[in-house]
C-alpha cells in the first residue's frame, strides 16, 4: 500500500518557486552606477536645502502661507470630489495591496521572491526615514497652524515631509525599478512620476500639506528608489535564507520529495508475450488485455517485380474511404471469347 504525504499550500507554493524560471535568461538588476550616485547626491542636497529653507523661515515658508490663504479647494470646487478619490493613490494601505498583488503575480510567474522582497525593503526604508523625519521636525499642518508666517516646526506635528507624496513615489516607482525591459522602465517611470506629482499637488489643493511638505516628500521617495541597488545583495541573501529555512522545516517534518502519482484505475497493463520456447505454457492475460486486437486492414504487397498491373488483385488500401465491393472481380491479362462456328454458305 503506497502512502503519500499531503502537501500543504505553502509546500505547493515553494514547489512552484523551485521550478525552472519562466523568464529571460538575464534579468537586469540595477547597480549603483556613477550616474546613479550623482543623482542620489543631488537629490540629497535638494532634500537638505528644503529642510534648511523651512528651518530658517525663508521665502519658502512665506510662499507656503500664501498658497494656504489662496485656498485652492475653494477656487476650484468642481474637482474636489474627484481629488478626494485620487489622493488614495498615495495612501499606504490601498497602494501596498495593489502593488503587492501585481508583484506577487510576477514572483509566481518568474519563480523568485525578489519583487516582493524589494517592495518590502523599500517600504521598510520609507517607514524608517520618513517616519523619523516627521517625528524629528514635528511640523504642524495648515489646518493646525498657530502663528501666521512661522514655520510651525518642533510643535509635535507629523506633516513634514508629506507621507502621501513619498509613498506614491516609492510604491509606483518600484514598478519601474523592477521592469524587465528598458522600454517598460521608461514608460513606468513617466507614469509613476505623473502619479506622484498629482498626489502631491492634490494634498496641497485639499489643504492637508504645505507645498514645502510635498517638495520634501518627492525628494524622500526618490532617495529611497535611488538607494535600492545598495540593498540588492541583502535582498538576494534574504531570498536564499528563506529557501534554506524552508528546506530545514521540511527536513524536520520528515518531508520527502513527492512520490510519482499512481496509475489510474482501469489503465491498460502491458503484458509480455510468451517466448517461443514455452510452447506448452501460455501465461494468463489480464482482464485489460483479454480482448482481441482489432483486425488491421490488409497492406498491399506486390506479388513480384515482374507481375503486370492488370494481373494484381485489387485491394482496398488502409484508410481508404471507398468501401469494398463484393461483386468486383479481378481483371485478367487476356479475355476469352467464344469461338463462333464457321458456317458454309
Amino acid at each position: 500500500m503506497r502512502t503519500e504525504r499531503n502537501l500543504t499550500r505553502l509546500d505547493r507554493v515553494f514547489a512552484r518557486l523551485d521550478r525552472e524560471p519562466e523568464r529571460p535568461a538575464h534579468i537586469d538588476v540595477s547597480r549603483m552606477s556613477r550616474h546613479r550616485v550623482v543623482l542620489f547626491a543631488a537629490t540629497l542636497a535638494f532634500y537638505l536645502a528644503i529642510v534648511w529653507a523651512v528651518s530658517v523661515t525663508s521665502w519658502l515658508v512665506r510662499f507656503d502661507w500664501q498658497v494656504m490663504f489662496f485656498r485652492p479647494y475653494q477656487q476650484w470646487p468642481e474637482i474636489h470630489a474627484f481629488l478626494d478619490y485620487y489622493v488614495v493613490l498615495g495612501q499606504r494601505g490601498p497602494t501596498a495591496v495593489m502593488v503587492t498583488a501585481w508583484l506577487g503575480w510576477r514572483s509566481w510567474r518568474q519563480h523568485t521572491l525578489r519583487p516582493l522582497l524589494t517592495l518590502g525593503a523599500s517600504l521598510l526604508l520609507l517607514n524608517i526615514t520618513v517616519g523619523a523625519a516627521k517625528l524629528g521636525m514635528g511640523r504642524l499642518g495648515p489646518h493646525y497652524a498657530i502663528t501666521i508666517g512661522s514655520n510651525e516646526m518642533g510643535l509635535g506635528g507629523d506633516i513634514f515631509p508629506s507621507g502621501h507624496t513619498a509613498n506614491a513615489v516609492v510604491t509606483w516607482g518600484i514598478l519601474a525599478y523592477l521592469a524587465s525591459t528598458p522600454r517598460a522602465r521608461r514608460w513606468l517611470s513617466a507614469l509613476s512620476a505623473v502619479t506622484s506629482l498629482g498626489v502631491g499637488l492634490t494634498t496641497v489643493y485639499l489643504g492637508t500639506h504645505w507645498l514645502s511638505d510635498v517638495l520634501l516628500g518627492w525628494a524622500a521617495g526618490l532617495l529611497i528608489l535611488l538607494a535600492l541597488p545598495w540593498f540588492e545583495p541583502l535582498i538576494a541573501r534574504a531570498e536564499a535564507w528563506i529557501f534554506t529555512l524552508r528546506d530545514i522545516v521540511r527536513s524536520r517534518r520528515g518531508g520527502t520529495a513527492p512520490a510519482p502519482a499512481p496509475a489510474p484505475v482501469g489503465a491498460p497493463v502491458m503484458a509480455t508475450q510468451p517466448s517461443p520456447t514455452d510452447a506448452g505454457e501460455v501465461p494468463a492475460r489480464s482482464a485489460a488485455t483479454s480482448r482481441p486486437a482489432p483486425a488491421r486492414a490488409p497492406v498491399y504487397l506486390a506479388p513480384g517485380p515482374h507481375t503486370a498491373r492488370s494481373e494484381r488483385t485489387p485491394v482496398t488500401p488502409a484508410g481508404s474511404r471507398r468501401p469494398p465491393h463484393a461483386d468486383r472481380v479481378a481483371r485478367t491479362a487476356t479475355t476469352t471469347t467464344s469461338a463462333r462456328p464457321l458456317t458454309g454458305g
